[in-house]
């Protein structure tokens, strides 16, 4: 026999899932803790393609979402707004994706949030360099805002955040 309660507190954004499992010979509970994907922060210099993302990840995807146009802005954004994913634009001038993820992981708040790099370089070398650097994966642009949304339910899903 096998019993699943679950429940969210309207003020936590945490899912308390428990499941107990019962046999003649055995018994045993077990309880993991799982956050739902709420909050999105995203970091695109350029003000078209975050128009387009905050759009699609907001409307399509009903996600909130918070926009930064550099790496130096979001390393104190992503403190201040607790996102639960996080979307990096690769090559932005000063401080970089690569350059931004580092300084994030280097925060420990902020350094078990998935991170996604967005990009036109998506050859496989490429991809598995992004990853190395502790990307969760890679959206390549330009994106369908139209899928969007669910490619990053995907990601999260995958990192194991989900």
């Amino acid at each position: 026999m096998v019993c699943r309660i679950s429940g969210t507190a309207a003020e936590s954004p945490w899912r308390f899932e428990t499941t107990a499992r019962f046999s003649q010979f055995s018994h045993y509970a077990e309880c993991k803790i799982v956050a739902d994907l709420r909050r999105i922060l995203y970091v695109e210099d350029e003000p078209d393609i975050r128009a387009v993302a905050e759009l699609a990840l907001s409307a399509v995807g009903g996600f909130e979402v918070r926009l930064c146009e550099s790496g130096t802005e979001a390393i104190g954004a992503a403190l201040d707004f607790r996102p639960d994913f996080i979307l990096l634009d690769v090559m932005m001038p000063g401080m970089d994706g690569p350059e931004t993820l580092k300084s994030l992981r280097s925060v420990p708040e902020l350094a078990v949030i998935p991170v996604a790099f967005m990009t036109a370089k998506v050859q496989p070398s490429e991809i598995e360099g992004y990853k190395a650097l502790g990307a969760s994966d890679v959206i390549a642009k330009p994106f369908d805002p139209m899928t969007l949304a669910d490619t990053v339910r995907k990601i999260w899903t995958e990192s194991g955040a989900g």
